[in-house]
């Protein structure tokens, strides 16, 4: 038996398919249209939260006290020690002229703190390391303890600007004895009021706040890159001296400092 379709009937089909295929590849262009623009918007979405992570200043310029983190990368790391135990922030307290450095490791309680403060004549290094809790106090003037090898550097200043965190920032150039011709960059800036904020380390040449810069601790290079800038009122007991720890001598928290680090 024979099936006769009528011209009517086949035109219609023929519509329907027509509408169909239509469709389909409209949806397929709607549907490619709106993928493109999804990850053009995870993009920019990416971009914005790198920018916004990677730097933050909450804190406005020219604040007198708050905090500053910084990330810690570790150049040439030979240590024994697994990396990801070792600390990775350096967190710096300030009121005036009065400053706290702590580099603090994830677990242990293990770190490193170094407290200026001019008002009560403390200029002191504080270590956790092993169970061992100590502190050397030094004199006006002098360095604190783990720069040794840092002995030597020339700084020279530069015209170069660059902005850190939302902080305009000025350039110096640093030498070793060991190859002149190997500069290292360091970046300060003066929209931070804290005075003499160097004086106790390597760069005190330095008048403004280090923003991006390292430092030479034992075989170890150390670099530090500021991440945040908070404004935050700084409790005066903060740049106390901490008591439980026992005091030493220079020479046994360098070689402290050294083992620490280098491990």
């Amino acid at each position: 038996m024979c099936l006769i379709t009528s011209p009517g009937n086949y035109s219609y089909k023929y519509r329907i398919e027509e509408l169909k295929l239509k469709n389909f590849i409209t949806f397929g262009r709607f549907k490619y249209t709106m993928l493109v623009r999804f990850r053009i918007l995870l993009l920019i979405a990416g971009f914005i939260i790198t920018i916004s992570y990677s730097c933050r200043e909450k804190g406005g310029k020219y604040i007198s006290q708050g905090e500053i983190h910084y990330n810690i990368e570790y150049i040439g790391y030979s240590s024994t020690f697994p990396k990801e135990l070792m600390p990775k922030n350096l967190v710096v307290s300030f009121k005036d002229n009065k400053i706290l450095f702590e580099i603090l490791a994830p677990i242990g309680n293990s770190g490193i703190v170094n407290l200026v403060n001019p008002e009560l004549n403390l200029c002191d290094t504080y270590i956790s390391f092993l169970g061992a809790r100590h502190y050397y106090a030094s004199k006006p003037g002098e360095l604190h303890p783990g720069f040794a090898a840092m002995a030597g550097l020339e700084l020279h200043k530069t015209d170069k600007t660059t902005v850190i965190c939302g902080y305009n920032c000025h350039n110096a150039e640093v030498t070793f004895p060991s190859d002149r011709s190997r500069k290292y960059q360091i970046w300060y800036t003066d929209e931070i009021k804290v005075k003499d904020s160097n004086s106790s380390t390597p760069f005190y040449e330095i008048k403004g706040v280090l923003m991006s810069f390292f430092f030479f601790m034992g075989k170890s290079e150390l670099r530090f890159e500021a991440e945040t800038v908070y404004k935050k009122d700084v409790p005066d007991k903060y740049f106390e001296r901490r008591p439980k720890f026992r005091p030493i001598s220079k020479q046994d928290m360098e070689k402290l400092i050294a083992d620490m680090v280098n491990f």
